[in-house]
């Protein structure tokens, strides 16, 4: 396997290289075009072109190695997106940004103010097919994204590899599942995307080589790299979701409680924990079937033994309102006259990756001798995809795509051999050629390919019902195709603590919908432990537990009474948000906007000096934009801690008190740990949107929808609740409902205006219950002309009004006492 090329003295090479350009400018020739330029001078060129205002594509080569014109990652319409430019003396503008090049072949990209967003440090430098650019870095300038790289947020100070790799991980591991190589660059709040699109194993270093230059590079392949300006951070992730597509609308019960384990066998015990969870009126949607429930770890096999009524308990389990989620690794056992379908097919129609000397690669993982999809061909993912036949007509709701970094057991690099032939073919729609290549290229995009084989194959099978394919390997735009998680962490403290900015990073990266196994899947966690894990999953925006089969029981009944009871709490939370969590999965597949997300994304210029501000505040995050969750620093920590908030005014969730010391990090609210309390707050303007308790996201509401009113400092708020039928594609074709809810200040009060239900699908509700905050004392209410009684919620500092709701909207006039 190639090595990354870290040149130690990179400036001589570049020196030799560009000797021309160097010493006599007038060998550079820059070529103007309606949408960029294309710079020329000793053998290299640099093409640089505006796909929109804000978005530019940056493509280098030397001498006549153009290359494709292709991505497995941007969309192909994006690529052919063009944006007109204003030409300069030495480069060009557009509306948001400048590009200049100086005779050294350097590249500089500027706002329209002048202040620098990357400036090259040195032409491209070269060594053989080996690559790396390097760029300057300032002082205050941050680093976030490239998935689930485990480690603090900040990428600053640290350096990367991308070769996705199966490997139980720690916090200083890498690489590990995913590569994602696409990151922000943060400087002074101006904030600049950067998709490097390689698929060949790459390399990133944040400043840790060199103290005042970054740098990415790969072994081969091309120099195509996009930028994306803000200059807002939320405008870059919207950028970059712009290009490589968005999150498609998940099902709704995927936002349920799922509960997993390697493995539960036999089918019986699989109906014990349906019954148990139901039983103890914990909410659940889903259940997670490891490899064990298939006849000798074979894909697509069920064991009939342990399971022989397989189809009966799929449907069983579905009257029960529980979703079965089934397991099927990447490849495929290899077992000639055997009559397993999925070989026999796959070798009579030459589906399977190759060596050099024509043979199939075979090697060893769960089901023993194992064979490989070869996923880079359209028509093998196509094929992929209708072996979901069967399982799709039993019922199976969701699908699990694991080992597909893809993982080998006994090659001496765990994976497939760098020399194996995979055949780039019928992939036109991504601007590739049909040609052979080796598995160094294909590496690190096999996973995603697999989960479009899934995805596709499932809405051609069921074509009117959403696929839920979940996956631990991918590419950048694998969120187009399948969910994902953190892999296999630990059951310990520490990996409860890098949750949070493993997720953050994915959710900027693409990767929104993403949750960790709750409780940890390597180890058996501490019952006080598990109980804080299960709080910190309710926000998540997957929520499962998971473990591996040596560990103890992790259910959530483990460890007696007042922790499930505690545990529960937690899920029957999320169950209640239920409206505010689909509703902000429905903004995320619009826009790209992650559900869990640092606070900069929603309050990128809080700082005085315009760092991040998620700097002063580790662990805390945003569920959606309006719920602050604040957990400790440390999370087995027993002392006080600080909880930073940013601007406006805050109100506790859990008990509706305001927020007072607001604005000053040297004086932040100060919070004493509990094992009950996860501390969250909701955002001074929001109206979030609840439901009344449901045992799974199936089940209809009985109740009222009841809209949390919290004003902001003017009295002003805002909220949207969004619904469909959580199934099926419909909605596409108007069958949904959105409702806008807003408060505005009156001089004795507020006065909250209820819209009018847009879209033809019908709403559950038939009451809307207010629940007000920030009147100290029972106020007054009137819709109408009507008077409206007006009750203490039972648990928390807020009066509450009910009003039918017959979808035509309302207004309700709020006045304090004695006005």
């Amino acid at each position: 396997m190639s090595s990354i090329f870290l040149p130690a003295g990179r400036a001589l090479l570049a020196a030799a290289f560009f000797s021309s350009a160097l010493v006599a400018g007038h060998a550079q020739t820059v070529h103007p075009t309606p949408n960029g330029m294309q710079v020329t001078g000793n053998a290299f060129t640099i093409e640089v072109t505006a796909l929109r205002d804000d978005i530019l594509r940056v493509r280098e080569w030397r001498e006549d190695h153009r290359p494709e014109d292709a991505s497995w990652a941007v969309l192909a319409d994006r690529r052919a997106a063009r944006s007109s430019v204003t030409a300069t003396p030495h480069g060009f503008r557009t509306k948001s940004v400048e590009i200049s090049v100086d005779n050294e072949m350097r590249l500089t990209v500027r706002d329209l103010s002048g202040n620098v967003l990357q400036q090259q440090a040195e032409a491209p430098v070269y060594d053989g097919s080996n690559f790396r650019l390097y760029m300057d870095l300032d002082n205050d300038e941050h680093f976030f994204g490239l998935g689930d790289k485990p480690g603090p947020l900040d990428r600053r100070g640290m350096s990367f590899v991308d070769w996705n790799t199966d490997i139980g991980w720690s916090e200083s591991t890498d690489p590990i599942y995913k590569s994602i190589p696409f990151f922000y660059s943060w400087r002074a709040g101006r904030v600049l995307g950067v998709l490097f699109d390689n698929t060949w194993r790459a390399s990133f270093d944040f400043g840790k080589d060199r103290e005042h230059e970054y740098s990415f590079g790969s072994v081969n392949g091309p120099i195509d790299y996009y930028l994306m300006y803000g200059p807002s951070p939320a405008q870059v992730t919207e950028d970059y979701a712009w290009l490589t597509g968005n999150t498609p609308m998940p099902p709704k019960w995927t936002l349920g409680y799922q509960q997993s384990r390697f493995s539960y066998v036999p089918e019986s015990n699989v109906l014990d924990i349906a019954k148990h969870l139901r039983d103890d009126k914990f909410p659940v949607d889903g259940i997670d079937l490891d490899i064990d429930y298939q006849q000798n770890h074979r894909p697509f096999t069920v064991d009939r033994q342990k399971f022989p009524s397989f189809e009966q308990m799929i449907q069983q389990l579905k009257d029960e309102n529980i979703h079965v989620v089934a397991i099927t690794d990447l490849h495929i056992a290899s077992l000639p006259n055997a009559g397993y379908k999925p070989y026999d097919e796959g070798e009579a129609q030459n589906r399977f990756i190759k060596m050099p000397n024509g043979k199939d690669f075979v090697g060893w993982v769960w089901p023993g001798n194992t064979v490989f999809p070869d996923y880079s061909a359209a028509d093998t993912r196509a094929w992929w995809g209708t072996l979901y036949t069967e399982f799709a007509k039993e019922g199976i709701a969701g699908f699990w795509n694991d080992m597909n970094e893809p993982s080998v057991f006994n090659t001496p690099n765990k994976t497939i051999p760098d020399e194996a032939l995979e055949n780039i073919r019928g992939d036109q729609d991504f601007g590739f050629k049909d040609r052979v290549t080796n598995h160094l290229e294909i590496h690190n995009i096999l996973g995603m390919l697999q989960t479009e084989g899934t995805y596709e194959g499932l809405k051609t099978l069921r074509p009117n019902e959403r696929p839920f394919v979940l996956t631990r390997a991918s590419y950048a735009g694998g969120q187009r195709y399948a969910a994902t998680w953190t892999g296999d962490n630990s059951s310990t403290w520490n990996h409860l603590r890098l949750t949070t900015p493993t997720l953050e990073n994915l959710g900027l990266s693409g990767f929104a919908m993403a949750g960790a196994d709750v409780g940890g899947f390597l180890g058996s966690p501490q019952m006080d432990l598990l109980t804080k894990w299960f709080e910190v999953g309710a926000f998540q925006t997957i929520d499962r537990d998971h473990t591996v089969d040596t560990s103890k029981p992790q259910e959530p009944w483990v460890g007696g009474g007042t922790h499930e009871a505690i545990r529960r709490r937690y899920v029957e939370t999320r169950y209640e948000l239920m409206p505010y969590l689909y509703t902000t999965v429905k903004t995320m597949s619009q826009t790209g906007l992650p559900v869990v997300r640092p606070l900069f994304l929603d309050f990128p210029n809080d700082a005085a000096d315009h760092h991040p501000i998620d700097l002063d505040a580790p662990g805390q995050f945003m569920f959606g934009a309006d719920l602050l969750v604040a957990p400790p620093r440390f999370p087995e920590e027993t002392d006080d801690y600080p909880v930073i908030f940013p601007k406006g005014i805050w109100y506790d969730y859990w008990t509706g008190a305001r927020i007072e010391k607001l604005n000053d990090a040297t004086n932040p609210v100060t919070i004493t740990p509990t094992l009950e309390v996860l501390p969250v707050y909701a955002r001074g303007g929001s109206i979030i949107p609840e439901q009344p308790l449901t045992q799974s996201t199936v089940e209809k509401p009985n109740g009222p929808l009841t809209l949390r009113v919290y004003p902001d400092a003017e009295k002003a708020c805002a909220g949207t609740v969004y619904d469909d039928d959580g199934i099926s594609y419909d909605f596409e074709h108007g069958a949904s409902l959105r409702m806008e809810a807003k408060c505005t200040a009156t001089p004795d009060g507020l006065t909250v205006s209820i819209g009018a239900h847009q879209g033809s699908y019908p709403a559950w509700w038939r009451e809307v219950q207010l629940e007000v905050y920030g009147f100290p004392n029972r106020p007054k209410a009137q819709s109408a002309g009507q008077d409206l009684e007006v009750r203490q919620a039972p648990t928390r500092s807020a009066w509450q009004i009910t009003i039918p709701d017959d979808g035509k909207g309302a207004e309700i006039h709020i006045v304090t006492s004695g006005s």
